[in-house]
């Protein structure tokens, strides 16, 4: 413990020769291990930080109380293993702090392209719509709008569309039995890039719901991307942002999270609104005509 008291006696040393310097030494010291506890809350690894930190608390008064020699020396030599071992054992921990710092620093750059994009206000109404249908029908989906983190190592693992976003074309991508329906459709700048994407798994489980729901809450702890997810079960519409979930959301909460997202101002057009309308009505009179045909079908099948 010599080294430990050493180092404690030179910050002391320091502290009486410039106060001022010391100080703020200490200060940015904190708050960068203030940065870093927040950014792995809510993550396995703060239990791992608490265990790590309570073993060597523990260790070191065992070491000085009773002058364990053996233990004493143990602690002071695995300062270097450990220093090697954080930033393989926090690699997704480090990495988003990393990536978040970077998004930080490119925000004035990038917001301008965020905030006054009509292409994208007019994606986010279509796509509502087709949550909304999609929910009704109960055949889950997962879509993902791309905001400043780049999302291409992603979107080169799907089936590239570049295709104009539509109620019409989520509904046909995500209809059960389709090609892509398994994977996750992925937005940028307004247009459908790929399609059958598939996406990192969360290590954080999210109540009794599945695959979906982790992708999408693994997408955006690997970057700043939005997903929105319809459950094939319940018809729950959900949106994941920043490693947090939002669910039992309707039409309207839906669009206002979005818009308030991408800093959209302004509400939807009447006329936007009413194509959605005139749209949905337009399917549930389609499904009708369906059931009814299917309905005589098997009548006329019947023995008499």
């Amino acid at each position: 413990m010599n080294s430990v008291d050493g180092q404690f006696s030179y910050i002391f040393s320091q502290f009486v020769a410039n106060p001022f310097l010391t100080l703020l030494d200490i200060t940015l010291v904190a708050l960068l291990v203030f940065w870093l506890l927040t950014i792995i809350q809510s993550t396995r690894a703060i239990q791992l930080v608490r265990g790590v930190i309570v073993l060597l608390l523990l260790a070191a008064i065992l070491g000085y109380a009773f002058q364990l020699l053996t233990l004493s020396w143990v602690i002071q030599n695995s300062v270097p293993a450990l220093i090697v071992a954080i930033p393989i054992i926090f690699q997704p921990e480090l990495r988003r702090a990393l990536e978040s710092l970077g998004r930080r620093s490119d925000l004035f750059s990038r917001s301008r392209e965020l905030s006054h994009s009509p292409t994208m206000a007019a994606a986010i109404d279509e796509l509502v719509a087709a949550a909304s249908e999609l929910s009704r029908r109960h055949i889950g989906a997962l879509v993902v709008l791309e905001r400043r983190t780049g999302l291409q190592e992603y979107v080169s693992r799907g089936t590239l569309l570049d295709a104009h976003v539509s109620c019409t074309m989520l509904t046909n991508i995500f209809f059960p039995n389709a090609p892509l329906h398994d994977g996750a459709a992925i937005i940028r700048g307004g247009r459908i890039v790929a399609a059958g994407v598939v996406l990192p798994l969360s290590e954080n489980t999210f109540g009794n719901h599945g695959t979906r729901h982790r992708a999408a809450l693994g997408i955006s702890e690997h970057s700043d991307a939005v997903a929105v997810i319809v459950s094939e079960e319940t018809g729950t519409i959900s949106v994941a942002v920043s490693g947090k979930m939002l669910t039992n959301l309707d039409a309207d909460r839906l669009r206002a999270i979005l818009r308030g997202l991408f800093k959209l101002k302004g509400r939807t057009s009447r006329r936007r609104r009413a194509l959605a309308e005139a749209n949905r009505r337009e399917t549930a009179a389609i499904d009708a005509s369906e059931l009814a045909l299917h309905a005589k079908g098997s009548q006329d099948g019947k023995p008499r």
